[in-house]
């Protein structure tokens, strides 16, 4: 992207080039250290008693399989014949299925329409153990949805059902009004951004106010619509693309001196960096910079798996994890979410078998009694 800055509603001007200061180039390393079987297991049982409040963009993912054996008559387009249909939460919802998943309670608190494909997410909500209770309803706009065509496991289309301009006022007081009834006795907050217009001014400001009141964490999932709207946050979590495109410069991760000094100008306590098959970075308040490789043993499909780091991050953090190990535990949960088919759960019994399989083969020959 070279050095041009783009333009931002914050009004930031990127500098053309954006270093970590000289004096913490030292502190940059590549994670070696590892939980034992005990501190993962007692971290994950509090993490099933957290209580979590997710706000953002939710959607409804659709998938249809089925063979492609000839091109259509009408244009040179394959013909899709549909032998299964599913439908799955996506985007903020997908961030609150695997919170569920892991065992805590999950608010979820989003903006559908008032459509059949609303009814249809209020019943992934049910299947997922998920309360439509926070949810807000306006028929000023459809239900996001995002139809994923599928031929003998080759996605040969997607089809994007959305209006992604700001929810109108009505639907901004409601959603304010159910934040506060959600935030009552919560642990922490996921804010998850996928410009899709339910994440204004207003209700990230809302959110940050009651968390910080509660003394809570806040993890955020940005987009580049309001990059710099989330000053206070525990954790800042962006992929390298969105934060090149709001710094306006490439980062060469390859030299640790290439990595973004953020957290000032963000105003946030924590920067995580995810990088698909790379892993992820994360940037913590003590100027520390750790490289996290990626435990994924093979890629099926990525799609959610930013969902998955953000429930990890902030379901650990609610139950006391440091901005390490949480990070460490999400990225045991990713490198599974990304072998399984679309967008996809994990559960703590799961991070429990990589954490053996990796580090822990000898106490899986005792408690297995063969040792």
């Amino acid at each position: 992207m070279g050095g041009r800055a783009p333009l931002n509603a914050s009004g930031y001007t990127p500098h053309s080039a954006f270093r970590i200061p000289h004096w913490a180039l030292h502190l940059t390393h590549t994670d070696t250290s590892r939980f034992s079987r005990e501190r993962l297991e007692a971290l994950l049982a509090g993490m099933g008693a957290q209580r979590i409040v997710v706000v953002g963009d939710a959607m409804l993912d659709i998938y249809l399989a089925g063979d492609a054996d000839r091109l259509s008559p009408e244009a040179p387009v394959p013909v899709v014949t549909v032998h299964h249909r599913r439908s799955a939460l996506g985007g903020a919802a997908n961030v609150a299925a695997n919170v569920a998943a892991i065992g805590a309670e999950c608010r979820l608190v989003a903006v559908v329409g008032d459509d059949p494909r609303g009814d249809s997410f209020r019943s992934e909500l049910a299947s997922a153990r998920l309360t439509d209770r926070h949810l807000v309803v306006t028929a000023a706009r459809p239900t996001t949805s995002k139809t994923r065509v599928v031929a003998r496991g080759q996605q040969v289309v997607r089809i994007d059902e959305e209006v992604d301009e700001p929810i109108p006022a009505r639907a901004v007081e409601q959603v304010l009004a159910a934040l506060e009834r959600a935030m009552v006795d919560a642990d922490a907050l996921l804010m998850e951004d996928y410009n899709k217009g339910t994440l204004t001014p207003q209700v990230i400001e809302r959110g940050l106010g009651l968390a910080r009141r509660r003394g809570v964490p806040v993890v955020v999932d940005p987009k580049f619509k309001h990059f710099f709207a989330y000053k206070g946050a525990t954790v800042f979590k962006p992929n390298r693309r969105e934060l090149e495109q709001a710094m306006g410069a490439a980062l060469d991760l390859d030299h640790p001196d290439a990595l973004p000094s953020t957290l000032e100008t963000l105003g946030v306590d924590n920067l995580l960096l995810t990088l698909g098959a790379a892993g992820m970075v994360l940037v913590t308040k003590d100027q520390e910079i750790t490289r996290i490789p990626t435990m994924a043993r093979e890629v099926f499909d990525v799609s959610g798996a930013g969902d998955t780091v953000t429930a990890w991050v902030g379901t650990a953090l609610a139950a006391g994890a440091s901005a390490r190990e949480a990070a460490r535990a999400a990225n045991f949960a990713a490198g599974i979410e990304v072998g399984k088919a679309g967008v996809a759960t994990v559960s703590p019994t799961e991070v429990l078998a990589v954490h053996e399989a990796f580090y822990d083969q000898l106490g899986k020959l005792r408690r297995g009694g063969l040792l």
